[in-house]
């Protein structure tokens, strides 16, 4: 359970634009996990929050953010991905049931328990997130009617 609200907030994060004007004091631990595992990457930001680091970095071309525990383990890897880029069973399915909508947000979510897929969706009067896993459906994370 706790896993999954740490999902739903690194989900959510992801959602929405995530700024801090504070200095970043970011643990030695997860500093050295992001070293070892991502050599190649450049334009690097850190950001704190109570229960973890974020890492948001360029890594060949691409724009990713890894999650860290306080404790330094890697939690979960985020990274903007383009409709394209998702399962074709997906592509398809947002075609039937979305087709009046305009994709705002696509991101892929990996972490212990898989890879899942969080599109936000929008037209005049709603905006709706979508959630979904490669080999699965895709499901309302979140719906709210535009003002």
């Amino acid at each position: 359970m706790k896993r999954f609200l740490l999902t739903l907030t690194i989900a959510l994060i992801g959602l929405s634009s995530f700024a801090s004007n504070e200095e970043t004091i970011v643990s030695e631990k997860a500093l050295q996990s992001f070293k070892s595992s991502f050599k190649d990457a450049s334009e690097i930001s850190w950001s704190v929050s109570e229960s973890y680091f974020k890492a948001s970095f360029t890594l060949n071309g691409q724009y990713v953010a890894a999650y860290y525990s306080t404790e330094g383990e890697m939690i979960a890897l985020t990274r903007n991905i383009s409709s394209l880029q998702l399962p074709i069973a997906l592509q398809a399915s947002l075609k039937k049931g979305y087709d009046e909508f305009w994709i705002s947000d696509l991101f892929e979510l990996a972490n212990e328990e898989g890879t899942s897929y969080y599109i936000t969706l929008e037209n005049a009067e709603n905006k709706v997130v979508l959630k979904a896993s490669a080999n699965s459906d895709w499901s309302v994370f979140k719906k709210q009617r535009k003002s």
